[in-house]
């Protein structure tokens, strides 16, 4: 760590450290040590300097400051995303800028039915809040209480609601940015319709911080539910799931707010793996739904379609087996047996992990041919999938051999890696449904979209940051 701080000049270091301050401007190593790596251990950067700002004002100072010297800057929230946006690089002369001091929630307005909140808030902190209110904020993610309303904008973070609600980008009227030369966009509307010209505030969302810092948004509210119901459905196979997610649209609707697809592998390692977890249903299965109705009428009403649903399904003999919650608690025991799967496969051993999407209705072909193409060329490794099945969105993980080499699997990575995603690209789908491409997916991302795309996604990066100091070798 000492090598790095050398990389910048200390006389800039300390022109940094007066905009915030010496108590807010981190350079112990022990003090930057959290800032420099992420969740999964993946990367793991130097930094002579984390700088945590109080204001849309000391960001403007410290960007306008970086611009003048050509000072690469990394953004970063709750240091949760999982593909390396948020991590610096090795080479110590890039500063980190902490979003979390910038944590008020500005304004909740019940009549627009929007809430105005920095960058830094917390997601469960913004859930908590509308609550209180009586409103909803729907994005629900498994790191919300720790994850920031800034980086679920800069990841366009999606979740378990996006099929009712939208992910991030959906949720959001305006932003306030600062610009990588200081200044200062501020688009804080509540408007649900505006027409004048380019939509700007989209060029961030999703962006990774590579053409802004978003220090501020206004996002959309909803009426809380006056129903909901939960229910856990065994199936044969991943086509009856498909099946009862299109019986379920049919006779629910908007009602039908989360639709999650599990395998028989993840919910048999939760099953090992997560403590206190407990056992949904008597019977095995190949599949499993999730699924949850939400209504806005009654509890009579959810209680009533979910019962519809789970009935018409098993007539059918789409599904084998299900329960319905009977309690507040029971159904958040069902949910949690969701969030825990991707802890629980961590015992099995390394793993390579995929977030893709594809058509809904091409789930299963793309369940079928990965696992083909998986045991093509990795012979024994397990495929362990779940997802957002309601929007296309499958979290497609492969644990190493049972009995095999965690280093000698993850040195197949790329292999494995190139054999799922050619069966998305065969299916038209995206490599990257709601992580982001961060350094993980950068590379990737440039060898296979087309070519006009990379040109114009390059294109906009040189307007909005010409110097190249805004998250540099991050997502193009």
């Amino acid at each position: 760590m000492a090598d790095a701080a050398l990389s910048l000049d200390p006389g800039l270091v300390q022109r940094f450290v007066e905009i915030v301050g010496d108590r807010h401007a981190l350079r112990a190593a022990e003090d930057i040590a959290p800032y420099l790596a992420e969740p999964r251990g993946l990367w793991h950067g130097h930094s002579p300097l984390v700088l945590r700002p109080g204001s849309v004002e000391e960001v403007s100072r410290i960007m306008g400051l970086a611009t003048e010297t050509r000072t690469p800057v990394v953004p970063q929230g709750g240091n949760t995303g999982l593909v390396g946006a948020q991590v610096p690089d090795e080479g110590g002369g890039q500063v980190v800028l902490s979003l979390s001091r910038l944590n008020r929630i500005r304004e909740i307005d019940l009549l627009s039915n929007t809430v105005t909140v920095e960058a830094g808030v917390i997601l469960q902190t913004l859930q908590e809040a509308a609550a209180n209110a009586d409103r909803l904020f729907p994005l629900s993610l498994a790191a919300q209480g720790s994850c920031q309303i800034g980086g679920n904008l800069s990841s366009n973070a999606g979740g378990t609601n996006v099929l009712a609600y939208g992910n991030a980008r959906d949720l959001c009227l305006g932003v306030e940015v600062v610009l990588p030369t200081g200044e200062v966009f501020d688009d804080l509307r509540k408007l649900k319709k505006d027409n004048t010209g380019y939509d700007l505030k989209n060029l961030f969302i999703g962006a990774e911080g590579t053409l802004g810092i978003i220090t501020a948004a206004v996002l959309k509210l909803f009426p809380k539910p006056k129903g909901r119901e939960v229910a856990f459905v065994g199936l044969p196979s991943a086509e009856a799931a498909l099946s009862l997610f299109g019986l379920a649209s049919d006779r629910a609707g908007g009602a039908l707010t989360a639709f999650e697809l599990i395998g028989r592998r993840p919910y048999d390692y939760t099953l090992l793996h997560a403590a206190g977890a407990v056992r949904p249903l008597t019977s095995d299965w190949n599949w499993y739904v999730l699924m949850e109705i939400s209504s806005g009428r009654s509890a009579e009403d959810a209680r009533g379609l979910i019962e519809d649903i789970l009935g018409a399904a098993l007539e059918a003999e789409l599904a084998g087996d299900a329960v319905i919650a009977a309690s507040l608690g029971q159904a958040e025991a069902l949910w949690n047996f969701r969030e825990v799967l991707p802890e629980a496969q961590k015992a099995e051993g390394a793993s390579i992990k995929h977030d893709i999407s594809v058509p809904i209705a091409s789930i299963p072909t793309f369940i079928e041919e990965a696992d083909a193409a998986v045991e093509l060329v990795s012979p024994g490794a397990r495929p362990v999938c779940f997802g957002h099945m309601g929007d296309g969105n499958l979290h497609y993980n492969i644990s190493r051999p049972a009995d095999g080499d965690d280093a000698a699997f993850l040195a197949q990575y790329r292999i494995v890696n190139d054999a799922v995603h050619k069966v998305v690209r065969g299916l038209h789908g995206s490599i990257s449904a709601e992580h982001g491409i961060g350094q993980l997916k950068r590379d990737e991302l440039i060898a296979t979209a087309p070519p006009v795309a990379i040109d114009l996604m390059r294109r906009v990066k040189a307007a909005f940051d010409p110097a190249g100091i805004m998250n540099p070798g991050k997502v193009i």
